[in-house]
C-alpha cells in the first residue's frame, strides 16, 4: 500500500510524511519542486501540481491506494486525475468553518473554500475521511516579525479565547485516518486541548523565550487600517468576526484524542518547538 501526500513540504504534510514511514507506510510526496522537497529519504518524491491536470498522470499514482488531499486551490484537478487512476480513498484536510455551526461561517472565505474541496471528494467516492480543524497555532506566525524585533504586537478583541491547534496533531490524525479504515464517511473537527485569550496566547509564547512581549490593545478598525495591505478583506472580516464571537463564546475543545488516542499538544509545546521562528537571528 502506497499513501499520496499532498501539500508534503507544508507545516502539516511533511510531519504526516515522517509520521507515515515511522510507522512503516510507503509514502509518495507530490511536490511541484521536488528537488527542493527536502523530505526523508523514505519518501518517494514526484512532480506534479494539484491544479494542473497535464503534470498528474500514471507517474503520481501508480500502486497508490490512498491519499491525503491538501486544501489547494484547484484541487479538483487532482481529486479527477486521481480517480480516474483508480484511487478513491482519501483523506481530506478542510477547516472548521466548512461545518458552519456559526452564523460567521456562512460564506466566509474559509467556508467556502474547505466546502468546495470537500464537495470535490465527496462528489467522486464514499470513502473518504474529512479533517476539520480550527485555528491553527501557526497562524501565531504573523506576529514573529514584531517578537524579533522587539516591537510590541498591536491587536483587537485581546480577551477573545480560542484553542489553537498544534499541526503536529493534525497530521498525526490524518496518519490515523489514512493508515485504517475506522473513520470512513466522518468529518471530525479538531481544536486544541484549550482556550485561551489571545493575551495568553502571547504570554505563553513568551514564557517560551524567557521574556515579556509588549502587547497593544487596538480597535478593529485601527487593526483594519494597518494591515489592509497584506490581508485581503474577505479574510480580514473573516478574522475580525471569529475574535468579536470568541469574547463572549469562547471556543470549545474539540480534542484531536478521538482520532489519535494521544492528548493534543499544549500551545506552551508548540511554542516551545516553534521559539527559532521567534528569536532574532
Amino acid at each position: 500500500m502506497t499513501i499520496l501526500v499532498t501539500g508534503a513540504t507544508g507545516a502539516v504534510g511533511r510531519h504526516l510524511v515522517t509520521t507515515l514511514l515511522a510507522r512503516g507506510a510507503a509514502v509518495r510526496a507530490l511536490s511541484r519542486k521536488p528537488d527542493d522537497a527536502d523530505l526523508p529519504a523514505g519518501a518517494e518524491v514526484v512532480a506534479g501540481d494539484l491544479a494542473d491536470a497535464t503534470t498528474l498522470g500514471s507517474q503520481v499514482f501508480d500502486g497508490v491506494d490512498r491519499a491525503f488531499v491538501f486544501p489547494a486551490q484547484g484541487v479538483e484537478a487532482f481529486v479527477t486525475a486521481a480517480s480516474a487512476h483508480g484511487v478513491h480513498r482519501f483523506t481530506v484536510l478542510s477547516s472548521l468553518a466548512a461545518a458552519k455551526e456559526f452564523p460567521r461561517d456562512h460564506g466566509s472565505a474559509s467556508q467556502l473554500h474547505h466546502s468546495a474541496v470537500e464537495a470535490a471528494v465527496t462528489g467522486r467516492t464514499d470513502t473518504w475521511t474529512i479533517l476539520r480543524p480550527g485555528t491553527f497555532a501557526n497562524n501565531l506566525l504573523s506576529w514573529a516579525w514584531q517578537i524579533r524585533s522587539g516591537a510590541p504586537i498591536r491587536a483587537p478583541y485581546l480577551a477573545s479565547a480560542q484553542a489553537p491547534i498544534h499541526e503536529y496533531d493534525v497530521a498525526e490524525a490524518a496518519a490515523e485516518t489514512l493508515l485504517s479504515d475506522e473513520h470512513l464517511g466522518e468529518a471530525i473537527p479538531l481544536t486544541g486541548p484549550q482556550a485561551l485569550t489571545r493575551s495568553e496566547q502571547v504570554a505563553i509564547i513568551g514564557e517560551a523565550l524567557g521574556r515579556e512581549i509588549p502587547l497593544v490593545e487596538i480597535a478593529p478598525e485601527e487593526f483594519r487600517t494597518e494591515t489592509a495591505q497584506f490581508i485581503p478583506e474577505p479574510v480580514m472580516k473573516m478574522l475580525l468576526d471569529y475574535w468579536h464571537d470568541t469574547l463572549t463564546v469562547p471556543d470549545v475543545p474539540r480534542p484531536v484524542t478521538v482520532v489519535t488516542g494521544r492528548p493534543g499538544r499544549t500551545l506552551a509545546e508548540w511554542a516551545a518547538d516553534h521559539r527559532a521562528d521567534f528569536e532574532a537571528a
